[in-house]
Parts: C-alpha cells; structure tokens; sequence
C-alpha cells in the first residue's frame, strides 16, 4: 500500500517591524480558521511534540470575519494562558458567509517542560494589515510578540 502524498504546510510566518505575522492558505473559510490557529501555536511550541490526547471546545462570534479572526485567536491564546493547553489539530464550522461565528475542537495537550519548547510568548492579535479572504484562499494577521 501506497502512502498518501505529504500534506503542504498551510500556515508559516513573516517577520514584521516590532511583531510578527502569520500567513494561511486554504480553499475555505474553515481550513483558513485551522491554519491560522495552527501558525499560532507554532510561534509559541514546535508541534511535532504536541500529542493530541485532549480535546478542547472553542467558539466565537463578531460582526464580521476579520473580528472573527482576531476573536478566534484569543479564544486560542486564552486556552495557552489558562491552562497551558497546546494545540496540535484543529477542526473549525465556522457559521455564515462571509462567517460572523465558529466552533472549533482543539486536540493536544498541556504544557510539559520536559517535552515542549518555548518559542516566542504571544500576546494578542492585531487588526493591524489583517486580511482574510477565502475567496482568494488566504489569510494574514499580525501578532504582538
């Protein structure tokens, strides 16, 4: 039996002056969700040692898609700063078009000193040159470091 192809990487990084940027491809508004969420964990940790032996729900809601962005991130932050819950797999529905609400399931596990490396801290998304287009299969969104 064959293997299947390696995935490509969706997400990655780009430096900016004081912060840093993550940048997302994806066919859709949830796989964009997904990588954004995933390029913000690995800012904080290298993922390939994260497990994903828990699950963890998470939701948001704005007006609008960018604030819906910027919302989902947090709620994503707030599950590293609360319990030092690190994300390995997301799955995100996200609820109109263009989406104004979501629910994710975030699998991985708490922070364990002896297995995960601490990267960069990530404090908060910006607003600042947020783009999310998923009928351009892309999304960006600056992170204060």
């Amino acid at each position: 039996m064959t293997p299947p192809p390696p995935r490509r990487r969706r997400w990655g990084s780009f430096p900016t002056t004081a912060d840093v940027g993550i940048w997302a491809n994806g066919p859709n508004a949830d796989l964009l969700f997904e990588a954004l969420g995933l390029g913000l964990f690995a800012l904080m940790t290298d993922l390939r040692r994260v497990r994903p032996r828990e699950e963890r729900a998470v939701s948001a809601s704005a007006e609008d898609a960018t604030q819906l962005v910027v919302a989902f991130l947090n709620e994503l932050l707030l599950l590293e700063a609360a319990d030092g819950f690190l994300v390995r797999r997301l799955t995100v529905r996200s609820v109109g078009n263009p989406p104004t609400s979501l629910v994710a399931a975030a699998s991985g596990e708490r922070f364990d000193p002896a297995r995960h490396v601490v990267r960069t801290e990530v404090k908060a998304p910006t607003f600042h040159g947020l783009v999310f287009d998923p009928a351009r299969h892309r999304a960006r969104v600056i992170v204060d470091i």
